[in-house]
C-alpha cells in the first residue's frame, strides 16, 4: 500500500499513501484502498489512546467511509482525530485530501480497546 506515517499522537494521527499502485482498473484510487488508509490511521490512533488506559491490543469493529472525489496520481494525505475515547471503544474520523487540499474520502473507524 506503500503507507507512510508521518505524525503519531493519541490526539492526531497522520500518514500519506501514494495513489499509483492502489487503482482500481479506471486508473482511480481504489476506495477500498482509502479504507486501509483510514483503518491504519484510525487503529494507530486507538491503540496509543489503548496504551493511557491499559489496553492496548485494538480491533476494528466498524468502518464506513464516503468518496467525494476521484484522484488518479499523486499522493493522498489521511488525518485521523479522535470522535470518542473511551475505556473499551475508540472512534475515529479519517479525512483523506488530495495534494491539492481537495477532500477525497471521509470515513469513520471503531475499534474495540483489548488489554494486553
Amino acid at each position: 500500500m506503500g503507507i507512510t506515517l508521518v505524525e503519531l499522537t493519541p490526539e492526531r494521527v497522520v500518514g500519506t499513501m501514494p495513489v499509483e499502485g492502489n487503482t482500481q482498473p479506471m486508473g482511480l484510487l481504489h476506495g477500498g484502498a482509502s479504507c486501509v488508509l483510514a483503518e491504519t490511521l484510525g487503529s494507530v490512533g486507538a491503540a496509543l489512546h489503548g496504551a493511557t488506559v491499559g489496553r492496548p491490543a485494538v480491533v476494528g469493529v466498524d468502518i464506513n467511509a464516503t468518496h467525494h472525489r476521484a484522484v488518479n496520481a499523486g499522493t493522498v494525505t489521511g488525518v485521523a482525530v479522535p470522535l470518542h475515547r473511551g475505556r473499551t471503544v475508540s472512534t475515529y474520523e479519517v479525512v483523506i485530501t488530495d495534494e491539492k487540499g481537495s477532500r477525497v474520502c471521509t470515513a469513520r473507524l471503531t475499534c474495540l480497546l483489548i488489554p494486553a
